[in-house]
Formats: structure tokens, C-alpha cells, sequence
């Protein structure tokens, strides 16, 4: 599996994998339980390819930050989520020493850690055939780049949010193809069908 069908969702907790197209959203897998679940086209969904961790230079993609850590762990799991904030901290400065502390929220380094550790529990860290340029390929994303939670509103424009989603919203690219997947097989005449969901 790439790393680009692993994705995070608005809401929810942990790691979803991602299955197939349906009407209006997309369906998904929770690495969890394995309990499959729709997700509309509403609900902000990133996947772990598109996200980027805000340094004092220059925005670091998640899997190279992820790359760092196994590194550093070799077999073993990162620190435990529910670690101290002090603990946290610090540990994503030896990971990633410039990273942006002023933007770069607890919250954030607990999601990061969660996310490996679910990673690593499903033997899910060898994603090298996953292309940075297909993550660098989402120019048009930029511009829509988002606060991953969706619950934190930032007031000051000229602060950048921690976490970045450089791609626009799964779920709604995926319903826009299936849109005129429908109208260009209603035209002709064929028996409707729905594409199959390319994520990144």
C-alpha cells in the first residue's frame, strides 16, 4: 500500500485505508477495527502523502519525517502519544531540530506519533515506491492548503498552520470525477458505472 490511500479523517481517530469511489464521497477502511465506513464529500480528508510539517525554512513532507523516525527507532515504536508535552517536544527536536515550535502545536507532534505508531504496528513503513514528486504534483492544492483539524480557525493570516493538506479535498475531486463519469455515460447511452478512486 502507498502511502497516499492511508489517509487521516476530519472527526475521526487514527488511520483509514482507502477502498473505493461511492456516490457522493468515498469509502474507507479503519486500520482499527477494519469496520468500512462512507465518507462524504463534506468531510476533510488527507491523505498522510499530502501533509507537510512547517519548518523555520521551509515546509518538511510527513514522510520524511516519518523516514526519520524509523531511523531512529529501528524496529521499536515512537514515543508513546500520551507522553508529557515537555517529552513530546523534544522528541520531534531530535527528529526534526528546526521545526517551527511557534506553529507546531502538541496536538500535532501527538497525531504524528499516533500515526507511526499505527504504521508501524501494521508493517506499513516501507512506502519508497510512493513518488515525492506525485505529492509535489498538487500545485493547485497550495493554494486551498489547510489546517489538517479543521477545528482550530487561524485568525492571523499571516501565520501558517502547522500541519498542511497540499492536495484539495479527496472526497470532493473523487465526487467531481464520478459527476462527469456519470454525465459522459449517460450521454452515450451506457450502462452507468463509477470510476475507480486514484488518490494524490
Amino acid at each position: 500500500m502507498k502511502l497516499k490511500e492511508v489517509l487521516a479523517i476530519s472527526g475521526h481517530s487514527g488511520l483509514f485505508k482507502y477502498i473505493s469511489q461511492g456516490r457522493n464521497g468515498i469509502i474507507v477502511e479503519s486500520f482499527a477495527d477494519k469496520k468500512r465506513t462512507f465518507v462524504s464529500a463534506t468531510t476533510k480528508v488527507s491523505a498522510l502523502e499530502d501533509i507537510a510539517i512547517y519548518t523555520d525554512e521551509e515546509e518538511v513532507p510527513l514522510r520524511k519525517v516519518i523516514k526519520s523516525i524509523r531511523e531512529k527507532e529501528g524496529d521499536g515504536k515512537a514515543i508513546d502519544p500520551k507522553s508529557g508535552n515537555e517529552e513530546l517536544k523534544n522528541y520531534l527536536a531530535e527528529i526534526l531540530p528546526n521545526y517551527d515550535r511557534e506553529n507546531v502545536y502538541v496536538s500535532d507532534i501527538r497525531k504524528i506519533m499516533q500515526w507511526y505508531n499505527i504504521l508501524h504496528e501494521h508493517q506499513m513503513l516501507d512506502f519508497e515506491e510512493d513518488s515525492e514528486k506525485e505529492s509535489e504534483n498538487g500545485s493547485a492544492g497550495d493554494q486551498a492548503a489547510e489546517n489538517l483539524t479543521g477545528t482550530e480557525e487561524v485568525k492571523d493570516k499571516s501565520k501558517k498552520p502547522p500541519l498542511t493538506r497540499k492536495a484539495a479535498a479527496i472526497s470532493k475531486a473523487a465526487t467531481g470525477k464520478a459527476s462527469l463519469q456519470k454525465a459522459n455515460t449517460k450521454a452515450a447511452g451506457q450502462k452507468k458505472t463509477v470510476p475507480k478512486k486514484t488518490i494524490g
